[in-house]
């Protein structure tokens, strides 16, 4: 038997809860806290690529042309790595458009870590390679801060959720 009226309503902030939130708790629920941990993990791995491909070439091209060949040739697998783990896109749809956002990307970085090679031999001009080395990985750090904000509000802004 009905009496004519209809079940009470859910309150809509129990039943509507973001896809992306509904199975971390704490911290992790914050989408942005997840894709800056994903993304430190992708960016150690590129970090330790492009410094072991810049130390393999500064010998034979100097401090700047190896910086940046090494930032070039990491810089792809870095947006890969970054779509597909960090912002959770999968699929070939924008691929092409995001690998060459991904360039301007890594253009910036380049300028922010020659900037700091510059720097250094200006200030230091018989710097080691430990020395080359330490600068482009301390001023990395910002262009790290800089390819993350980048990445995640223009680049890839269609998975900030995720």
């Amino acid at each position: 038997m009905t009496d004519g009226t209809s079940a009470p309503a859910i309150p809509e902030t129990s039943a509507r809860r973001f896809p992306a939130t509904r199975h971390y708790r704490g911290v992790l629920r914050f989408p942005v806290l997840r894709q800056l941990l994903r993304f430190s993990g992708v960016g150690v791995i590129c970090t330790a690529a492009s410094l072991g491909i810049y130390a393999l070439l500064r010998p034979w091209l100097g401090a700047q042309p190896a910086n940046a060949v090494a930032l070039v040739l990491t810089s792809l697998l870095n947006t890969a790595l970054n779509r597909r783990l960090t912002f959770k896109i999968a699929g070939q749809q924008r691929r092409t458009r995001d690998h060459l956002n991904g360039l301007v990307v890594i253009a910036l970085a380049l300028v922010i870590t020659g900037s700091s090679l510059g720097v250094l031999h200006w200030f230091n001009p018989d710097a080691t390679v430990g020395d080359e080395l330490l600068a482009t990985t301390l001023s990395g750090f910002l262009a790290t801060a800089v390819r993350f904000s980048m990445l995640r509000h223009w680049i890839f802004r269609r998975a900030r959720h995720r």
